[in-house]
């Protein structure tokens, strides 16, 4: 596996070693051993699946602390725009984010860890997304920061005022008015 580091540490992207032949291809999307000694340990408790159509955007979601969660990310079926929020207060890079695209093709994965917001917006007519998460999800322990925060700067490649989002993603704060639980 090829580990790409990003402009805000910690979080990277992950390219596997694929095999290819007449056949199609194989690659081993997560190896422990690998991913320890590449990233770091993670103990990942639980696996999300997605399926989302163009034009969803999803997020920016987070799980407040004792539930934060670390992730690590892909697309199997499609393409999306996959963004990390870093919401450490203290940390230099403190509402900086990295965005990367994931898809079918490029068969990338995203670690994002504990500390960032986390979204995605539908690039393909419908994408399949998986999570893997190092802890289980708590519902009383959600957060969230409007996806279509313009002070952001994040480009989604979709207009955002013609984006698909859930009730619950319309009432997420602006960055601004966004108290984070996270500190450096």
């Amino acid at each position: 596996m090829n580990i790409i580091s990003t402009v805000i540490e910690g979080v990277v992207i992950i390219e596997p070693r694929i095999f290819e032949d007449t056949r199609g291809y194989f690659f081993e999307s997560y190896n422990r051993h690998a991913f320890d000694e590449a990233v770091g340990h993670v103990d990942f408790v639980q696996d999300n699946e997605s399926r989302s159509v163009y034009g969803v955007m999803r997020g920016l979601h987070f799980q407040r602390p004792p539930h934060a969660q670390a992730k690590l990310v892909r697309c199997v079926r499609g393409r999306v725009l996959d963004v990390a929020v870093d919401i450490r207060v203290g940390s230099p890079t403190y509402g900086q984010h990295v965005a990367v695209e994931l898809s079918e093709e490029n068969h990338r994965q995203f670690f994002i860890p504990r500390g960032f917001a986390h979204g995605f917006a539908v690039l393909s007519d419908v994408a399949v997304f998986q999570y893997k998460c190092d802890n289980y999800y708590c519902p009383e322990a959600d957060g969230g920061i409007a996806i279509t925060d313009g002070s952001l700067g994040i480009d989604w490649r979709i207009d955002p005022t013609r984006a698909i989002l859930s009730d619950k993603d319309t009432r997420h704060p602006l960055f601004k008015d966004f108290e984070s639980p996270f500190r450096n």
